[in-house]
């Protein structure tokens, strides 16, 4: 492949020009520093990243267990699987919190490749942000979550958790259907509570949970994977 010299490449990007230069070139590479940095980057993003998949995993074995308990005979309340539902959601908000945090790691991993390697590769491609040296020296200087609770707890819900809810509410109607000797909503009361009150309060929170998935919103998180750009660069 042939190299560019350095009076080929763009004056407008001279001053961006030494940290991808030489990438590459055979005798040469990334700063030793720089190559360092991404390396304990991705460190970081990639213990975040199983971190949230120890949650996920642990989600699926819960609601796997309360249906596998709650299905094993006609004596089995029906509030179990509501008390695994409400066992999912706490897993939800714990995975919620991580997320943001993994965002952070993330959005670092993403700044180096997009500015230092993607450019180092193609220069001709010009630098999405020019100012991304400030940005993430300041990122460096005073960490922040960049995503809101609400935005992470929808990019869970559409990945994993509204997907264990839909099997949690459906499971929830077929056990109602299938072993309670009195007609709905009185099949469906939980002690004093009446049944007509519990589904509502279930219907409702399913609602809220697809509303907050599906809602149009800016997403802030750092460079999701999108299903509109499958086999984009093939």
């Amino acid at each position: 492949m042939a190299q560019k010299s350095a009076k080929d490449v763009d004056p407008a990007d001279a001053e961006h020009r030494e940290i991808g230069e030489g990438l590459l070139e055979e005798d040469m590479a990334p700063s030793s520093a720089m190559a360092h940095l991404y390396r304990g980057e991705v460190h970081r993003m990639k213990f975040w990243r199983e971190r949230l998949d120890r949650t996920s995993n642990w989600a699926v074995i819960v609601m796997s267990g309360v249906l596998t308990w709650g299905f094993s005979g006609p004596d089995r309340p029906h509030y179990i699987l509501l008390l695994g539902g409400a066992a999912v959601t706490s897993f939800l908000l714990m995975e919620a919190q991580r997320y943001r945090g993994y965002d952070l790691w993330r959005g670092r991993v993403r700044t180096l490749q997009k500015n230092v390697f993607a450019y180092g590769l193609d220069p001709s491609a010009g630098l999405e942000n020019p100012e991304w040296r400030k940005t993430l020296s300041r990122d460096y200087r005073t960490p922040v979550i960049k995503i809101t609770t609400e935005e992470a707890i929808a990019h869970r819900l559409r990945r994993i958790y509204l997907l264990l809810f839909t099997v949690t509410l459906g499971a929830w109607v077929i056990h109602i259907g299938a072993f309670a000797t009195e007609p709905w909503p009185a099949s469906a009361s939980i002690g004093a509570i009446p049944g007509l009150l519990v589904t509502s309060l279930v219907v409702a929170l399913y609602l809220v949970a697809v509303f907050i998935a599906v809602r149009p919103r800016t997403w802030l998180a750092e460079d999701e994977l999108h299903s509109r750009d499958i086999g984009k660069h093939r």
